[in-house]
């Protein structure tokens, strides 16, 4: 893409190299960007020898949507989320269900400045703000602007992220951002990475955890997509869980989502529930806590459980939260042990029809 004019606003991740390029640290992929060109992602590019964000304040997408759909379930339960996202991505996911967004290398989008998207958010009632649909890193600075502003509404922010970020990136989520999900593909598999999303190597997500771990107090939690085949070897599951359980501790929730077929990867079928469950049980059995299924309505796996007592304590149908069994202090009461979930849910949805696995 050449660019002959200056839309957007200055990029704050940049840095000017000795040959004429800016680096564009927004994210690991570091891209090295000439004069009148774009990175990778296709909205950070360079004009009149200035990186500039070249989505900022465009909304390709807006909904409403629960937390638990990010999904997030450990922290503010039962919330609403006003969901927006840009064009463009750092990830070249085949199986990628936005993609209609996110491998969208144009710039546009309705047009709402950091207050207006506060306000939006406030209209529709919603407690939080997701930077989502595409990666939030790539347009990281329009989404600090509106998360400083949502602040100082009593709204909080969170990022569905695939965690492909810098310390630079790191240091400005944590001027505004609350939670994040970093989502695993095949569990970070390098073969599976390389093959279908387009990158090296996972260790630039693995480093954005530890780094979120020792310089923010972003509550985070962890997705894994498990693709049929070619990302659901239990070794590479094992050696995530284990990266979790000693990096971000045993309390940490990960999710084991499930695979259907999209975009370009449509030959592939949905993964097996048992697959799921084989994940699951991996996790428990390195020492995980909280592990869950993702994409799986009506299983049992999509319950909160005590791991003193196995108890229920937060039952689940899809996004919905059909009951809570905890104390006001947010403890198992049928045995007192304190869940690590933050904030209480508004409404409990009943009545809810269970499938039997």
């Amino acid at each position: 893409m050449l660019l002959n004019e200056a839309p957007g606003k200055e990029a704050t991740l940049y840095s000017r190299l000795p040959s004429g390029r800016l680096k564009c640290t927004a994210c690991a992929r570091l891209c090295e960007i000439p004069e009148g060109k774009v990175g990778l992602c296709g909205i950070r590019g360079v004009v009149d020898g200035k990186l500039r964000l070249l989505v900022y304040g465009k909304v390709i997408a807006g909904h409403i949507d629960p937390i638990e759909k990010k999904p997030v379930t450990h922290y503010r339960p039962g919330t609403s989320i006003f969901s927006i996202a840009t064009t463009g991505c750092n990830w070249l996911c085949k199986y990628c269900q936005n993609h209609d967004i996110s491998q969208r290398r144009k710039i546009e989008g309705t047009e709402m400045t950091p207050t207006e998207v506060v306000e939006n958010a406030a209209n529709y009632d919603a407690d939080g703000i997701a930077y989502t649909y595409n990666e939030p890193s790539i347009f990281i600075e329009f989404a600090k602007d509106c998360g400083i502003e949502a602040h100082k509404r009593g709204i909080f922010n969170i990022f569905v992220s695939n965690g492909y970020d810098t310390p630079e990136s790191v240091n400005m989520m944590n001027e505004f951002l609350d939670c994040i999900t970093v989502d695993f593909k095949g569990s970070g598999k390098q073969e599976f990475v390389r093959r279908f999303i387009g990158i090296p190597n996972a260790d630039p997500i693995f480093q954005t955890l530890k780094n979120i771990r020792d310089k923010t107090s972003i509550h985070t939690e962890i997705t894994d997509l498990i693709v049929p085949q070619v990302g659901d070897d239990l070794d590479d599951a094992k050696r995530l869980c284990k990266f979790v359980y000693d990096e971000l501790g045993p309390d940490t929730p990960i999710h084991f989502l499930r695979f259907h077929p999209d975009y370009k990867m449509m030959e592939f079928d949905s993964t097996p529930v048992e697959t799921l469950e084989k994940h699951h049980r991996v996790a428990k059995e390195v020492g995980l806590r909280y592990a869950y299924l993702g994409n799986v309505p009506g299983h049992p796996l999509e319950h909160t459980y005590c791991p003193e007592c196995n108890s229920v304590v937060v039952g689940r149908y899809g996004f919905s939260i059909t009951s809570w069994n905890l104390t006001e202090k947010n403890c198992c009461k049928s045995c007192g042990h304190r869940i690590p979930i933050l904030g209480k849910p508004k409404k409990i949805h009943k009545n809810r029809f269970q499938v039997i696995w």
